[in-house]
């Protein structure tokens, strides 16, 4: 195989995400436009939380002023801590818990949910120090959490989320419906 042919195979190969994850979106969540989450989901039912591309921290250059994962006076997503083989000890989330709240510089604030039931296994701490991340690679290093479904769940957590061609077909609606003048 000459240098070519090599270089027309990597950048055909599937990237790391596309190859051991399914994508899956929930859209408008909680009723608020364009707050669209994506979840990652591994053949190992391991679930990560990241921002959906559409998402409006994602769009027109925002730039991120804080995030805080301190969700009421009792409750910090940082002071989850698990332990074990079955990760015991992971707070647990039901589909509309609060992950983080992401203030941006236009005092604009966020609420990012979990979307899915199932055990916190860690947050990500480094978008805390480096919350550029969030913006450059949402899907790799800026996401937001890991949650592990319950196992007789894991096959049913999909029920209420969009595969990535039905939320292409809402965003693609949403998209016409702006479009039209009132």
């Amino acid at each position: 195989m000459d240098g070519t042919e090599q270089k027309e195979t990597e950048e055909n190969a599937p990237s790391v995400i596309d190859r051991y994850y399914t994508r899956w979106y929930r859209a408008d969540m909680k009723g608020k436009p364009c707050e669209d989450h994506c979840i990652l989901q591994h053949s190992n039912r391991i679930c990560v939380v990241t921002l959906a591309e559409t998402h409006p921290i994602l769009q027109n250059g925002r730039t991120i002023k804080n995030i805080n994962y301190q969700i009421s006076n009792g409750c910090s997503r940082l002071n989850n801590k698990v332990s074990g083989k079955s990760k015991r000890g992971g707070q647990f989330l039901t589909d509309f818990a609060p992950l983080c709240r992401i203030t941006c510089t236009d005092e604009t604030e966020y609420t990012i949910y979990s979307c899915i039931r199932g055990r916190l296994l860690e947050v990500n701490e480094n978008i805390l120090e480096t919350p550029s991340l969030l913006l450059e690679k949402p899907s790799t290093e800026g996401y937001i959490a890991v949650i592990l479904p319950k196992f007789e769940e894991s096959k049913r957590i999909t029920e209420n989320l969009l595969s990535r061609e039905e939320f292409e077909s809402v965003v693609s609606k949403r998209s016409a419906a702006e479009s039209q003048p009132s």
